[in-house]
């Protein structure tokens, strides 16, 4: 299934360079962000399965950019609560990151964050709370 949105990968990976060192492409907007990053063995635990701290990561990225984008003009945001819940394994192919806005307030905004395996199986949730800070 084809990536929603503009493909912003470019511009994500610039100020987050975690993503590009994962090899994360990110592509959406403020409704909907879609993040994916291809199964690697050295990303990986015993017996080829993706580390839970890298499907962590990839869901707390796509998170954290469906936050910005839903920022006031001249904000940011930092993760201040995250939640994850697995619900399968990943030994192959590309895991695909879903993530929407549940609130966005004056002081925070929270992201739920869904994983989906190459075959559409859903792997995970993740629920966020990311701090809204003043710009400097």
């Amino acid at each position: 299934m084809p990536a929603k949105g503009p493909d912003i990968t470019e511009m994500v990976n610039a100020q987050m360079p975690i993503g590009a060192t994962l090899g994360i492409t990110t592509h959406g907007g403020p409704e909907e962000i879609e993040a994916t990053l291809a199964w690697a063995p050295e990303l990986c635990t015993a017996g080829g399965v993706l580390h839970g701290g890298v499907l962590m990561a990839l869901a707390d990225s796509a998170g954290a950019v469906c936050a910005f984008l839903n920022l006031p003009p001249g904000g940011r945001t930092v993760t201040i609560e995250s939640k994850t819940n697995f619900f399968g394994a990943v030994r192959e192919g590309e895991v695909r990151a879903k993530s929407r806005p549940l609130h966005r307030g004056r002081t925070t905004i929270v992201v739920e964050t869904d994983l989906y395996d190459s075959t559409g199986r859903h792997i995970g949730r993740t629920t966020q709370t990311q701090a809204v800070l003043a710009g400097d």
